[in-house]
């Protein structure tokens, strides 16, 4: 079993950035995301990392805005979110893959989530 925690989350206005942490239990080999669903909404992937090696990947509504990366010295994955906008309001998960699946970019390979973390951005 995989723990995921966020943080990071808030309130900000459009065009500023927040950055979003997942404390992963294990991130040997597998993929870590990061999801969000707006109200009323169904659940949207925004980006993967391979924590094995390789590159990361995005939605095509959050690229060139957002950048995932991973700390392994401390378990960490980030999602850094620059020039927000209103639209991007969401609660933002975290999940995890299992290992040796690296994939990240289709919804069905993740199996563990975190609690979500609420980010509001006003127009």
């Amino acid at each position: 079993q995989v723990q995921l925690v966020e943080s990071g989350g808030g309130s900000v206005q459009a065009g500023g950035s927040l950055r979003l942490s997942c404390a992963v239990s294990r991130v040997t080999s597998s993929c870590v995301g990061w999801f969000r669903q707006a109200p009323g909404k169904g659940r949207e992937w925004v980006a993967g990392i391979y924590t094995g090696g390789g590159g990361p990947t995005y939605a095509d509504s959050v690229k060139g805005r957002f950048t995932i990366s991973r700390d392994s010295a401390e378990n960490t994955v980030y999602l850094q979110m620059d020039n927000l906008k209103y639209e991007d309001t969401a609660m933002y998960y975290c999940a995890a893959g299992p290992e040796y699946v690296d994939r990240c970019h289709q919804d069905l390979v993740y199996r563990y989530w975190g609690q979500g973390t609420q980010v509001t951005v006003s127009s």
